[in-house]
């Protein structure tokens, strides 16, 4: 550790430095620098990081430790200036951050930061990060924001998902976006099904942060005219995912939930439908006069819910209204988000008097991925990339897998 690390480190031994307001203030990771690095790391303040960047001493670091908390997020200019300097200078950028919101974050990631850790730091977490970004290629594998190669080709019938949440945070956006994920990359080996994501929480959708693709203005033209509306402008409006994944974001400017109505989400989900295997839509919590086109055309339909008091009185709210409107409330396939692990006798117990209370079948048990996902979701990427063994993961993976077989079945059964 030190103050300067032109001063008081060889630059043949300085491979790291961190930056932060006063590294004191981190005492977990000078302990976990000094056991991954040794003497091999410098100290910088965020006022003189850029400027060392660019000396000769600074010439064989491999990577830069940015650590913030809540009270640097005023100085956000001035870090957000350090991450981009060391991306010029082909320097890789660790941000370790407690209690940063997610937009503070995701403003540093975008402007070069290439891993985040949450501070305090998990046990090894920050020597495996280490191991993965100095051992990295040194052409990095850009996923995000690719032009669509895929054609139109209106020949397609795909099954349609729909997930909607029953409350606010119930983890209806995560599972459908990973959910689309898992079913692009459904087969190990061969041509993987075409899938489309669309975003329709026009207002607050955030497919797009997730997944770290921009939201464009071609979105709120397609939406405004969709009785024109053809094959191409449709797969235009797409962004891309990896070349796997192809997804109609929220429209960049907040705009009001009958900009469409149910003629124009007929026509968008006829030509996805038309244009791809799967289609997983996202919902807005609000049910407007289009929901019910979404529910008719959906093969399945996801609601997602949470063991809490506003999961359950949302839930008899939707069944009664769509009841009494004679609508298929029996399509609904209820999700248990963060539900009780397999020794939890009791939390199972509760979800069975939750279901039983409200006349509804839990179909699937998703289990609490932790932290982790909130994290990953920050880092917009999928967990099968950023998180490939969280347990929520592993069971929507399962999901996709039960979901594809039973096309295909139902597929074979046809021909």
């Amino acid at each position: 550790m030190m103050t300067n690390a032109a001063a008081q480190i060889d630059s043949s031994e300085l491979i790291a430095c961190t930056v932060s307001r006063d590294v004191q203030i981190f005492d977990l990771l000078i302990e976990d620098m000094e056991t991954a690095l040794g003497e091999r790391w410098g100290d910088l303040r965020f006022d003189e990081a850029a400027a060392f960047l660019g000396q000769p001493e600074a010439a064989e670091l491999q990577f830069l430790a940015v650590a913030m908390d809540a009270e640097d997020e005023e100085d956000i200019d001035q870090i957000a200036g350090v991450v981009r300097a060391a991306k010029e200078h082909g320097i890789k950028v660790i941000l370790i951050t407690e209690d940063v919101r997610p937009a503070t974050l995701h403003r540093l990631l975008r402007d070069g930061g290439d891993e985040f850790v949450p501070y305090p730091l998990p046990e090894n977490e920050l020597g495996l990060v280490i191991d993965r970004i100095m051992h990295a290629p040194a052409e990095a594998v850009e996923l995000a924001d690719k032009p669509p190669t895929l054609k139109p080709t209106g020949t397609h019938s795909a099954v349609v998902i729909a997930v909607h949440g029953m409350a606010g945070g119930t983890g209806a956006t995560t599972f459908g976006v990973n959910l689309a994920w898992e079913l692009a990359n459904v087969i190990k080996k061969g041509d993987q099904p075409r899938v489309c994501l669309l975003d329709l929480d026009l207002q607050y959708g955030s497919t797009s942060t997730y997944l770290d693709l921009p939201r464009r203005e071609a979105v709120t033209e397609l939406l405004s005219a969709t009785d024109v509306m053809d094959s191409t402008a449709f797969m235009q409006a797409l962004v891309t995912y990896d070349q796997k994944l192809h997804v109609l974001t929220a429209p960049s400017d907040m705009v009001p939930l009958d900009l469409i109505g149910p003629d124009d989400v007929s026509r968008l989900l006829e030509m996805a439908r038309t244009n791809f295997d799967y289609v997983v839509i996202d919902m807005p919590a609000t049910m407007v006069e289009w929901s019910q086109t979404v529910l008719e055309a959906a093969h399945v339909y996801f609601a997602t819910l949470q063991l809490d008091m506003r999961s359950a009185q949302n839930t008899l709210r939707l069944k009664r209204i769509l009841q009494s409107e004679d609508l298929p409330f029996e399509k609904l396939q209820f999700i248990m988000n963060k539900a009780p692990g397999f020794t939890d006798l009791s939390g199972k117990a509760r979800v069975k008097r939750m279901a039983d209370s409200l006349g509804i079948s839990i179909a699937v048990m998703m289990p609490d991925g932790g932290k982790q996902v909130s994290q990953i979701c920050d880092h917009g990427t999928p967990l099968a990339v950023g998180a490939p063994k969280n347990p929520l993961r592993k069971e929507i993976a399962k999901l996709a897998g039960s979901i594809h077989a039973l096309n295909q079945a139902d597929v074979a059964e046809a021909s």
